[in-house]
């Protein structure tokens, strides 16, 4: 069996890879790599976890000696990378740890698969998922592309666009076989509420203010999960080594607008009258080096491999509200902690 080793699979977007490719490709082994730090919840993978072709391995990207023992057991084929600290706010507070995971993880997995591929680099492949802010910000008009010159304005798009230089130094010094893609704004459902949407989704539920930055005049490209584990699998099975792809919902929102829609849409959930929900919304001061706009351009992906979003943003916010109000247990989980004990449960004891 091909041994396919994604890491961060027990988060947000990462789960999302892990299912499509467990339930896709049954005659693949899929390895599921994640240190489960507040992010990482194996309870969005209750649906695969007993797959034959699955496995967890609960492990840290920063240990050297951990990754390269890992690898010399078993002998991945590919890799598709999506462990990393993401959060903005947090890689204000702590950029070292942003560093520690994104850039240096990411170069114990270079090295690592650089090591085992060595003698035959062929039918091989290191994906590397990565993100749109490490272009910077737009003005009104433009658009992200795969030549857009690199201009990180926070830690986190830094650590990320310092990952990507490394990706593509390996494919240039050691013809290390990659592919990196880097994606716009994801929402959907396992999504940790510290985010945007899900934050405000609990905050609706609970009759508690919605916080928003500055004027909420901020304008993200918003792409539902599902879409990017699809666009992950055309790319990794179809993209030419060495490429980069963006990948793009085509969906420009202001945040104040998503969450004026969100509110909208909470009100006939809810049962609420219209206009409840928006009296929440409570300015705060704006966050630090806070990006204007982002804004992505996927022609090269649709034209090159045939892929394009297959949700408009009304609709996937519609699903997404309705998974996290059919799904309370697993938000309460989230949002007390209780879920950081699953792996005790589930894995340990047995």
């Amino acid at each position: 069996m091909k041994k396919i080793l994604i890491t961060g699979g027990a988060g947000f977007i990462g789960s999302h890879v892990v299912r499509l490719f467990v339930n896709k490709y049954p005659d693949s082994q899929i390895f599921n790599l994640d240190k489960l730090t507040y992010a990482g919840n194996l309870e969005n993978l209750k649906d695969v976890e007993h797959k034959p072709n699955y496995k967890f391995v609960k492990g840290d990207i920063t240990d050297a000696t951990f990754i390269n023992n890992l690898f010399n057991q078993e002998k991945f084929d590919s890799v598709i990378h999506l462990a990393a600290e993401s959060h903005v706010d947090r890689s204000i507070s702590n950029p070292l740890e942003f560093v520690q995971t994104n850039v240096i993880g990411t170069v114990n997995l270079l090295n690592a698969a650089k090591e085992i591929w060595k003698d035959n680099l062929a039918n091989h492949l290191f994906y590397h998922v990565s993100t749109d802010e490490v272009y910077g910000t737009l003005g009104e008009e433009g658009l992200f592309t795969e030549e857009t010159s690199y201009d990180p304005h926070s830690p986190y798009s830094a650590s990320k666009a310092a990952s990507d230089h490394f990706v593509r130094a390996y494919f240039d010094t050691y013809k290390l076989p990659v592919v990196i893609s880097n994606c716009s704004n994801n929402y959907g459902p396992n999504h940790f509420p510290e985010k945007l949407i899900p934050l405000c989704i609990h905050n609706i539920k609970n009759n508690k203010p919605l916080p928003i930055y500055g004027k909420g005049e901020n304008v993200r490209d918003w792409l539902f999960v599902e879409d990017h584990a699809s666009a992950i699998d055309v790319i990794f099975h179809n993209a030419k080594l060495g490429s980069t792809y963006n990948i793009g919902g085509h969906n420009e929102w202001t945040n104040i607008d998503v969450i004026r829609l969100l509110c909208k849409i909470m009100d006939k959930k809810l049962g609420r009258a219209e206009g409840k929900n928006e009296k929440l919304i409570t300015f705060v001061k704006d966050r630090a080096g806070h990006d204007l706009r982002y804004a992505i351009d996927s022609t090269k992906l649709q034209n090159e491999l045939g892929w394009k979003p297959s949700l408009q943003f009304e609709e996937g916010l519609e699903k997404t509200v309705d998974w996290y109000l059919a799904n309370e247990e697993w938000l309460s989980h989230v949002t007390s902690g209780n879920y950081q004990t699953y792996y005790d449960k589930q894995y340990v004891q047995r």
